[in-house]
Parts: structure tokens; C-alpha cells; sequence
């Protein structure tokens, strides 16, 4: 089975959350990134969770999973302790289209969580295509120390500079040469930064 690489725009659509434990908690925390509307069902949850809701970054269902809690959902995920809970919110997430993430069951998942490095916008996503997540939290680990906090910086410059190209250059082969150019150009300058500063 291969997988389709895709980062998604979840700012305002309803995510359901199933369950209130700490990986519902991990993924309510993500998702909360994003800027989606997080549904929460659950007849308990974690602290944090309860401060979230309380706070009105969730709205928390404090109760046992019902078939209309996904009316409007742009996707489900599942986290229960529960199998028979969790197949079924699988089951009419397919009914209804959803799709939706029964979190360590992979033949009840429409889409599967990477392991993933963040430095500011920056974002690299690491996925084994199912064969070993362990093996991909590994290779996050490893990467998070090559991927310094350095790189959310040179991001930010490099993307104030293509804003200023994309208004004052009219597309086409120059405009994207001199976009690579100036993404290059930033690139060797961080090395030459990160090495200065090992060097030293």
C-alpha cells in the first residue's frame, strides 16, 4: 500500500476527538495548532483536557460516543480503551464519508499521524508507510538535533523575501529562478552560521 504525502488546512472545520486519555490529549494539543474546532466526547478526561474545555478551546461532550456526534465533522479520531467504541466510530465515519483515525488499529484508518519535526513553520514529516512507527519516532528524534531552532528563523527571512519577489516580479522563468536563488542563498548562509558556531 502506498501513502499520499498531504498537509492539511484544518483552521475552523470540526475535528471529532474519541476519548480522553494522554493520546487524545496529544491530539487535541496538535490538532489545537491548527486552529481547528476540536469536539471532544468522553465520559472523563485528563486534566489538561478539562482545562482545555473549560477554557473553551474544546467543546468537551462529557458522555459516552453517539453516531450524530460527527454531524459535521471534517475528520474523526478515536482513543479509547474500548475496541467495540472505537470500530464503532470507524464504521459510521464511513457511512458518512469521514474520515477517521482509530489511533494503533491500521485496518481501521483511513490516514495515519507521521512523526514530525517542527521549527516554526517548518515542518518535516516522517512516515515508515506503516512498517515500524517506532522506527519513525527514532529517525524524529535524530532529526531534531540536526533541525535547530535556527531553521524557523531562516524560514521566516526567506518567506518575507518571496512575498516582496511575488508582488513586485510577474510570474514566470525569472521570478522562480531568482525564488531559488534567494532560498539557496539562505541556505548556505544558515550552514555557514551552524558551522561558525560549532566551530567555536
Amino acid at each position: 500500500m502506498a501513502l499520499f504525502p498531504v498537509y492539511l488546512k484544518l483552521e475552523g472545520k470540526i475535528v471529532l476527538v474519541v476519548g480522553g486519555g494522554e493520546i487524545a490529549e496529544g491530539k487535541v494539543e496538535a490538532l489545537l495548532t491548527t486552529h481547528a474546532s476540536v469536539r471532544l466526547v468522553s465520559p472523563v478526561v485528563s486534566e489538561r483536557l478539562y482545562q482545555l474545555s473549560l477554557n473553551g478551546k474544546v467543546m468537551w461532550r462529557r458522555r459516552q460516543f453517539e453516531p450524530h456526534d460527527l454531524e459535521g465533522a471534517a475528520l474523526a479520531i478515536t482513543a479509547t480503551d474500548n475496541i467495540a467504541v472505537n470500530h464503532l466510530v470507524y464504521r459510521e465515519s464511513q457511512r458518512l464519508g469521514i474520515w477517521c483515525n482509530v489511533v494503533d488499529d491500521p485496518p481501521y484508518c483511513d490516514y495515519y499521524f507521521p512523526a514530525v519535526v517542527r521549527r516554526g513553520d517548518l515542518q518535516i514529516a516522517i512516515s515508515t508507510n506503516g512498517q515500524s512507527p517506532a522506527f519513525a519516532q527514532l529517525l524524529r528524534k535524530k532529526m531534531e538535533k540536526e533541525f535547530n531552532d535556527d531553521y524557523a528563523v531562516t524560514l521566516a527571512d526567506i518567506g518575507e523575501q518571496r512575498r516582496h519577489v511575488m508582488k513586485v516580479m510577474p510570474p514566470g522563468n525569472e521570478r522562480k529562478q531568482l525564488l531559488h536563488g534567494l532560498a539557496q542563498q539562505a541556505l548556505l548562509q544558515h550552514e555557514e552560521r551552524t558551522n561558525g558556531a560549532t566551530a567555536s
